[in-house]
């Protein structure tokens, strides 16, 4: 039997090396668009060309793949059986015809692949493989089906290179895209195939403003903003104050009552700082093309590798004559918003050596001509709560550098480059003063949750909150095995009260006027002070919650802050008139 032939494998290897060179320059073009400094004219028009240019490219590749790749093996075994070919031309026939009858064989078993019968799928969900053989594979994941079998089982590969077999019904039909030329190129080029991919699937607001000169290129898609928007709860405020149940689900590991006083017990954790937010220096100003709604600093706290608090967020002030300087904690009359406040304080129980503080600063974007928001962040800074020895950094002021890119890029001292304001050597910088608590603020903090950052002018309606927690949770409960359901609608929606600062400032202002008429006595009486919070919150903050008038909270959006705004303070106004008319009559009986 001949032996196998080499000539059309070489010709399509050389084409494919053509096709390879021309999608790395397209991926040069894509990549860099964002160094330009002025607009790119008819950006739309040219976008669409490059991608009818790749899409050829990727039909041809098509084509070629279902030469090179024929049913059974898989392209590389059969470029490796070609290189041995070279080493021994003296086979014997009788390995080609065995070769032969397995292809023959693979060939009942699986169809060439071709857009109605793919060989690029999706993982539905985590498979991890119980036996030998098996392939473990995650959810998201691209896999290359090189057999497929009647008992449902199929070979697969995936972007590693590792085979095995994996259930039919865990995978999902992906349509012929930039994934299967991760499997059809040599390693040495991988990077430059994943970079055309992300390009050209990836190009959003910031890729366009980016290469429009609308944005500095060192801009980033906010990290933290990511976290917030796709886990849900998992990293807002309202979610790191209710209690956390033990490792054996009946009763709470940070939750206790001290049986002589009746308050909730003080808990000591390992971080317990207050500090302040200063201001910010040299930061660069997006260019034309959008508008800012918001400058702002996302802050938790952070071990290098993973988020450990709630993510928190103060707006900062801006000054159109000096357009690169942010400002916090303003001087205002009356009580300074929540949103606004940079005094703030931290409790996280970790023992990692590397725990500190994260701020990234972003801006909160709208696109002119489209309307289209986005939210970027434009540096971040990191500040390590201890010394090389593991010992508490000392209360004093810091300045810290803002580094470019995202926290989790480990070089990013190259990206920072790309800001204009570097190329004047001037480092943007966050200032941080970090402080001591007196008694009665440290008394306070120890009756919070392990894990917390928020702003320090709310900690006495957190300390409330948590008293009625216990009370609740702990005191009025029949037996601790008692699991009926309970109506407090306090402690039902105080937690939505951290995820909308303006209803929290509504809160607090309405508990600072009922803390004025109260005497010294009921100052101190703590029964009192629960059942008035009670009352004040369900005459205020319980009313405007579940108020028509009242449209829903939207981050960074002008028209609904303002709304909103007008709302609270006009109910405000109202219950504080009906509680002077009360107040008159009783003292006229």
């Amino acid at each position: 039997m001949p032996l196998k032939r080499r000539g059309p494998l070489q010709l399509a290897q050389r084409e494919v090396e053509e096709i390879k060179k021309q999608v790395n320059i397209i991926s040069c073009y894509l990549i860099f668009q964002a160094d330009e400094l002025a607009p790119v004219g008819n950006y739309d028009q040219r976008k669409q060309e490059e991608e009818r240019r790749v899409q050829n490219i990727l039909e041809r590749l098509n084509t070629l793949s279902m030469e090179l790749s024929p049913p059974g093996p898989s392209t590389e075994d059969s470029v490796e059986e070609d290189d041995n070919d070279d080493d021994e031309d003296d086979s014997d026939e009788e390995d080609v015809e065995n070769d032969s009858s397995d292809d023959e064989d693979e060939r009942r078993d699986v169809k060439p692949p071709s857009q109605s019968d793919p060989r690029i799928y999706v993982v539905l969900s985590d498979f991890k493989g119980e036996q030998e053989g098996d392939l473990s594979v995650r959810k998201g994941e691209v896999l290359r089906i090189i057999r497929k079998t009647a008992d449902g089982w199929w070979l697969a590969q995936d972007t590693k290179g590792s085979r095995g077999v994996v259930p039919k019904t865990y995978l999902k039909v992906q349509k012929l895209n930039f994934n299967f030329l991760v499997f059809f190129v040599d390693r040495a080029t991988h990077f430059h195939w994943c970079t055309v991919k992300k390009a050209l699937t990836e190009i959003d607001a910031t890729d366009v403003l980016s290469a429009m000169g609308a944005i500095p290129s060192g801009f980033r898609p906010s990290t933290l903003n990511k976290l917030l928007v796709e886990e849900g709860v998992t990293y807002r405020g309202s979610h790191y104050i209710q209690p956390q149940l033990s490792q054996s689900q009946l009763s709470f590991k940070d939750l206790f009552l001290d049986p002589d006083t009746g308050k909730v017990r003080a808990r000591q954790v390992n971080t317990s700082v207050c500090f302040t937010l200063w201001g910010c220096r040299m930061i660069p100003t997006p260019g034309v093309g959008v508008q800012v709604l918001s400058r702002h600093i996302r802050l938790c706290a952070f071990d290098g590798t993973q988020v450990l608090s709630n993510i928190h967020v103060v707006r900062a002030a801006y000054n159109a004559k000096s357009p690169k300087t942010w400002s916090f904690s303003p001087r205002v009359t009356g009580i300074l918003p929540t949103l606004l406040d940079g005094d703030c304080f931290l409790r996280c129980d970790s023992t990692s050596p590397n725990l500190g503080i994260l701020f990234e600063l972003g801006v909160t974007f709208i696109r002119n001509s489209t309307g289209e928001r986005g939210d970027l962040s434009c540096g971040w800074a990191f500040l390590k709560l201890t010394d090389d020895a593991g010992n508490p950094l000392p209360n004093r002021t810091y300045e810290l550098p803002v580094n470019g890119g995202t926290p989790y890029e480990k070089d990013v001292t190259q990206d920072m480059k790309d800001y204009q304001m570097l190329q004047a050597r001037r480092q943007p910088k966050l200032i941080v003063k970090l402080k001591s608590a007196n008694s009665r603020m440290q008394t306070q903090l120890s009756l919070l949750p392990d894990n917390l950052l928020h702003c320090l002018n709310c900690i006495h309606l957190l300390v409330l909150h948590r008293q009625l927690l216990a009370d609740a949770l702990l005191m009025d409960r029949p037996t601790m095995q008692n699991a009926d359901l309970m109506c407090s609608p306090v402690l039902s929606t105080f937690p939505k009260l951290l995820d909308q600062p303006d209803l929290l400032d509504a809160l607090r202002s309405a508990w600072l006027d009922a803390e004025t008429n109260m005497n010294r006595a009921q100052k101190r009486d703590l029964s009192y002070r629960k059942l008035e919070f009670v009352k004040v919150y369900m005459s205020s903050v319980y009313f405007l919650l579940h108020s028509p008038s009242l449209s829903c909270h939207r981050w960074a959006d002008p028209p609904s802050e303002a709304q909103r705004a007008r709302v609270i303070y006009a109910t405000l106004e109202t219950l504080k008139n009906h509680q002077l008319t009360f107040d008159l009559l009783r003292l006229a009986r």
